[in-house]
């Protein structure tokens, strides 16, 4: 039975809505749900319920284990890449990295599904297998936490290398001055070296702070405690500093190589997006449907009803949360 389209406004959907949202795992799918629309065309209503009757087979197939991955919006960074200089950050390359591998996952699920059983599903093919080489080209220079690696190039590799020892320096030497003055009585036992603006510093209290040669860069709220970087380590946080710079310039230039082999590819990257959209709005459906103990209708191109122990899904959805039972009907108008 295909509704008219002016049925909407006879009955509150937005429930409906709602609960389709709450089985998405993306922003992309919750706009498929906002996009619904009614429709009318026989063969795409049936193709349409056929796809979901599919699906809620898959969900509920305990012999098969459908992908679980993640999904980003990446629509924004992508058009921003598309002019030559811009270039994603490390959050964003890890994001697409990972919604990449989950494209290939469903790529494979879907192909080694039965085609008999499942003859739509079987077909379907993302093209995240093609967008591979972008998983291993951002694999080279992120770690599995997302983080640039010490290696993502030989400059970057000296240069933390270099800071490393600098802040063991900075640190040895602190901490042999803080032992020297607990032994004297101008610092507590309990006193340690602690980061005020990016630098190492001691916490001192103001009556000693003459005694501990240095500059001054902060004061505790109460006044009790200024943070002084010793003179003999002003040096070594200078060139601590210089290093920090150096290390966000290489990590630019390394982003900026790394976008440059990516921004050919953007089409086919939104393409694999709007793809994990469709997916992840599907199987919503499915994960609804199944809750609500739901079947997929039969329907026909004739003007006719034939309801059997029907429940009115918005009449359901209300009286389960107020615990109340909903009375099926059975209606037939041939």
């Amino acid at each position: 039975m295909l509704y008219p389209h002016n049925i909407e406004q006879k009955i509150d959907f937005q429930v409906i809505r709602d609960g389709l949202k709450g089985c998405c795992m993306s922003s992309l799918g919750k706009e498929r749900v906002d996009a619904m629309q009614w429709l009318t065309h026989y063969p795409t209503v049936r193709d349409l319920l056929a796809r979901v009757r599919e699906m809620m087979a898959v969900l509920t197939d305990p012999a098969l284990a459908f992908p679980h991955g993640e999904i980003y919006d990446l629509r924004e960074a992508l058009s921003r890449i598309r002019i030559e200089g811009l270039f994603m950050d490390e959050a964003e390359l890890f994001s697409l990295r990972k919604m990449l591998d989950y494209a290939g996952q469903l790529e494979r699920f879907f192909a080694t599904l039965d085609k008999v059983k499942y003859p739509l599903l079987s077909q379907e093919s993302g093209i995240g297998s093609q967008l591979g080489n972008i998983i291993t080209t951002i694999d080279r220079i992120l770690d599995r936490y997302g983080k640039m690696r010490d290696n993502a190039s030989p400059e970057l590799a000296r240069i933390r290398k270099e800071i490393s020892a600098s802040q063991g320096s900075v640190s040895r030497a602190l901490n042999a001055i803080l032992r020297q003055a607990q032994a004297e009585g101008i610092l507590d036992k309990d006193a340690a070296p602690t980061m005020r603006e990016g630098r190492l510093v001691l916490p001192v209290p103001p009556a000693y702070k003459r005694k501990i040669g240095g500059i001054v860069h902060d004061e505790s709220a109460t006044g009790k405690t200024v943070f002084i970087e010793p003179q003999q380590v002003v040096e070594a946080n200078n060139r601590i500093r210089e290093l920090e710079g150096e290390e966000r310039r290489e990590r630019m230039r390394i982003l900026m190589a790394i976008t440059a082999e990516i921004r050919p590819q953007v089409p086919q990257i939104l393409e694999t997006e709007t793809y994990l959209g469709e997916v992840d709005f599907l199987r919503a459906k499915a994960l609804f449907a199944i809750d609500m103990h739901a079947i997929v209708p039969e329907i026909s191109k004739k003007p006719m009803i034939d309801w059997r122990e029907a429940y009115h899904p918005v009449l359901l959805l209300n009286f389960r949360r107020q615990g109340k039972t909903v009375v099926p009907l059975t209606i037939s108008l041939l």
